[in-house]
């Protein structure tokens, strides 16, 4: 019997739509989350826990969607989120691994805010999400981390009712061990590096919330043997937090892990007697600098303090300490996936991307965005063909005659050609021309 392409005689984002309007929560192709609990992780951070939908759970967990059942860390996931009649878009940092329990999973999460009456459209109690009614494994929930701050940052942290659903995009980004020199090492040695070597020592260095892709990338690195020293930078104290507590329950778990948190109003806590990243800070904590891969991540101050101190380091063989060093860009023009995965695009410590310049070849109009080519069309006062707004109705969709965009439900990027697209879930690249 021939094999080839047979086409569906009913096509899946039409059962989405349909399902969609049965119960929200319900797609074959679209990811979801549930909101179901709030934790106060420290005075500028709050941790928001979720139930994925059956979507997310088999494209996340999916054969050859990951080698660390899900996602690695370090990684984030992109939210659409619905304010006031319009969608934003924003990236929040995952917390933990997955199928591994949060640091405060055993205390019943106590500190969760709950909504004390009502019930959703749909049956579903938003404010009975306690310990017995919320998933007991960690493969069923996903954490994200965010500032409360900005339009959207505030929403989630304060205003979104427990239950609210969102879309969601499927963990991605670059900032893992698995994208840095770790994995170009291991790929040139005939068997693990783990067994063939003493693993490298790393150095995470963060400031504010930019620790936030850190919390899992630290646990993973320490679970593969690496040794592990933490350099977080904030103007906030530290103590009797739980991110206090879980640095110490590593330390203790791991004695190869050593922290220290500078508080940037105390001399106290300083290295080297200075608040500075400088060359002094490096020097104190006693790494061999050269083997040492460096991950940060934070505010460009910090991350130009940190290459101005690694340049002025002298290395033998005329290495450079530089090359050591994998960053969270802000500011990365490539991809919004190196967009700060906790400040709110919004807000006027944001960086955004790069705009780029999208021509309405029909129209013989064009306009700059740095966001979904629908919304950038929107702000410069074009009116384009919309439904739904989230990849289902297609309503959106149209011809792009070049540029390259990428699709922020699954993170792919589009080839540089002629191609039918969808402008409600698609963000430039380059310059795009679109046959409208």
């Amino acid at each position: 019997m021939t094999t080839g392409y047979r086409p569906e005689l009913i096509q899946r984002v039409f059962i989405d739509f349909i399902s969609t309007r049965l119960h929200p929560f319900w797609s074959l192709t679209v990811p979801k989350l549930r909101l179901i609990a709030r934790r106060t992780l420290s005075n500028d951070l709050i941790a928001l826990q979720f139930e994925p939908n059956r979507a997310f759970k088999q494209q996340a967990f999916s054969s050859g969607n990951s080698s660390h059942n899900g996602w690695h860390g370090g990684q984030h996931i992109n939210l659409s989120i619905l304010i006031d009649g319009v969608y934003h878009q924003r990236h929040y940092s995952l917390v933990g691994l997955a199928q591994q329990p949060l640091w405060w999973h055993e205390d019943g999460d106590k500190n969760s805010n709950r909504n004390q009456d009502s019930l959703d459209k749909n049956g579903f109690d938003r404010d009975r999400l306690d310990e017995k009614s919320q998933p007991q494994t960690i493969v069923s929930t996903i954490t994200i981390a965010v500032k409360p701050q900005g339009l959207v940052s505030d929403y989630l942290s304060k205003r979104a009712a427990l239950g609210v659903i969102f879309n969601s995009s499927l963990p991605s980004g670059e900032f893992t061990l698995a994208h840095t020199a770790l994995a170009q090492q291991a790929s040139q040695i005939s068997e693990p590096l783990s067994l063939t070597s003493t693993p490298l020592p790393l150095l995470f260095i963060a400031s504010g919330s930019g620790i936030t892709p850190m919390l899992g990338l630290i646990t993973q690195a320490l679970q593969n043997g690496h040794p592990v020293t933490l350099l977080h930078y904030n103007c906030t104290t530290f103590y009797k937090s739980p991110l206090q507590d879980q640095w110490q329950q590593l330390a203790t778990k791991y004695p190869t892990f050593i922290y220290h948190l500078i508080n940037t109003e105390d001399p106290n806590t300083y290295l080297a007697g200075s608040r500075h990243l400088s060359v002094e800070t490096l020097i104190a904590l006693k790494l061999p600098l050269m083997d040492t891969q460096i991950f940060a991540c934070g505010s460009p101050a910090l991350l130009a303090g940190l290459y101005r101190a690694c340049d002025e380091i002298n290395l033998p063989d005329n290495k450079q300490l530089c090359d050591n060093i994998t960053i969270e860009s802000f500011s990365a023009i490539e991809s919004l996936d190196y967009m700060f995965s906790t400040i709110d695009k919004a807000d006027e410590e944001a960086v955004t991307s790069e705009e780029k310049t999208i021509y309405l070849r029909g129209r013989q109009r064009q306009y700059n965005s740095s966001t979904t080519l629908l919304l950038g069309a929107e702000s410069a006062g074009i009116r384009m063909s919309h439904g739904c707004r989230q990849g289902i109705c297609q309503l959106c969709r149209c011809n792009k005659i070049s540029g390259r965009v990428k699709n922020i439900q699954t993170g792919k990027i589009s080839n540089d050609g002629y191609e039918s697209i969808q402008t409600c879930i698609n963000v430039p690249m380059t310059d795009v021309i679109l046959d409208i």
